[in-house]
């Protein structure tokens, strides 16, 4: 048998997607619940508000004034681009189950097939566990639309809109999918199968997109100006704003992937609210010991770093832990994109490598200590070097995945419409540039 490593490095070079059979649902209730269904739906449109205006405001207060409208229509597109995507296909190459195995790795482990493209079979009967088929699609097109909307703040203010489509278009179809299937993807999932814990999405989501930022902000180039031109937040207020939303949201992104209401979404929204307001707070102390301030970017960041290192450990992680992650995440991540960044001059302009990246590797290393019992955690880990070890090839596949697809499909672009708006239009901005229209008119 190919040792896990072996099949790490072999389903990483696999690029090419080859349609499965039909779709094939796993075993569920018959009947449904209401209470359920009603916190789903809950859930679901607290994770869109978490994209639509959260992310959005979050971003568009940190870029310049000139770019304000740029960022703001990225994410809407990218919200409307991903919900036809996963229609069409995404569901069913996330979700689909057909020839999966547990315990047998073959290309159904890797990827899902057509059977379900264009959601046929879904009826207002069907079932998935005890809530209607129709929400958990709902539910899942959410995350399918915040990952790569995570990935224009690395990217922000250089990039053309059309060349964002076409990437978001091409890198949720051979990257977010593929990991999606491979992490929640049921028995037989490649990932899943390794044992690999991640409740809501610390690699599909965080590590995922924070990697791709990197790779698309080393390829794309720094801004014009930076380092030595300053470039601070043009409006602090829409960026504390928009990470208040990311918080309210983020209860639907952890809880919700319960996919139930009941104990394990309550404690997942419990250990949620303590890692978020434990980051906030390693943040700003941090901060406040090397340069005597407290900052409202700062304490933002903290408490978003927080909410992503919590996100996959959030079904098995107990109280104390989630004290510990959250402080941790705060001060791992205030380095990471200060001090980090500055080291290596990478220009990745709103910190999505250094808070969702870093943050996501955290989280999810640590996700298998913390479920231990013995560690106050709800999970059923009783070796916790090997938990580690499992986590830490999940971390390490996601990452060597994410990069080398990203920078293929970055570099694609480039040769063939090119990625990068001219000196002129960054100069003026992408608001006149691009979609001739102003933020803010005075006048």
């Amino acid at each position: 048998m190919r040792s896990n490593f072996a099949r790490l490095f072999a389903a990483t070079s696999a690029f090419a997607l080859i349609p499965c059979s039909a779709f094939a649902q796993a075993t569920v209730p018959a009947r449904l619940d209401s209470g359920d269904t009603a916190w789903m739906l809950t859930a679901t449109m607290l994770v869109l508000l978490m994209t639509i205006p959260g992310l959005a405001l979050f971003y568009g207060g940190m870029v310049r004034a000139k770019n304000l409208l740029s960022v703001l229509m990225q994410c809407f597109a990218i919200t409307a681009l991903v919900t036809i995507l996963w229609v069409v296909y995404g569901y069913s190459l996330a979700f689909d189950n057909t020839g999966m195995t547990a315990g047998t790795t073959n290309l159904h482990s890797f990827i899902g097939g057509l059977g379900h493209g264009m959601l046929a079979g879904l009826t207002p009967g069907s079932l998935y566990q005890t809530v209607p088929e129709a929400v958990f699609v709902m539910f899942q097109m959410t995350f399918a639309i915040i990952t790569p909307a995570l990935i224009v703040g690395a990217i922000a203010e250089r990039m053309k809109f059309s060349a964002l489509l076409v990437f978001t278009a091409l890198w949720f179809t051979v990257v977010y999918l593929p990991v999606a299937h491979m992490v929640w993807g049921g028995p037989g999932s490649f990932l899943g199968d390794l044992g690999v814990l991640d409740f809501a999405g610390g690699t599909v989501v965080h590590i995922n997109a924070g990697i791709a930022g990197l790779i698309g902000c080393l390829v794309i180039g720094k801004r014009r100006g930076y380092p030595t031109t300053a470039m601070p937040p043009h409006n602090l207020g829409y960026t504390l704003v928009g990470a208040s939303m990311l918080w309210l949201g983020w209860f639907g992104f952890n809880a919700g992937s319960a996919v139930a209401a009941n104990g394990s979404a309550g404690m997942a929204m419990l250990v949620t609210q303590i890692a978020t307001a434990a980051a906030a707070i390693g943040w700003t102390a941090i901060e406040w010991m090397i340069h005597r301030r407290a900052s409202v970017l700062g304490i933002a960041s903290g408490a978003v770093a927080g909410l992503v290192a919590i996100t996959p450990a959030a079904g098995t992680c107990g109280p104390g832990g989630a004290l510990v992650l959250g402080l941790v995440a705060g001060v791992v991540c205030f380095f990471s994109a200060t001090t980090l960044k500055r080291r290596f001059g990478y220009d990745d302009s709103l910190d999505v490598f250094g808070v969702h990246a870093i943050a996501g590797i955290i989280g999810a290393l640590l996700t298998g200590p913390l479920a231990a019992p013995a560690l106050g955690g709800f999970g059923t880990v009783t070796d916790l070097g090997l938990q580690l070890w499992i986590q830490f090839k999940g971390v390490s596949f996601t990452v060597v995945y994410s990069a080398v697809l990203s920078y293929a499909i970055f570099k694609g672009i480039a040769v063939t419409m090119g990625l990068r708006v001219d000196e002129e239009q960054e100069q003026i901005g992408l608001d006149l540039a691009l979609h001739e229209e102003r933020g803010y008119n005075l006048s």
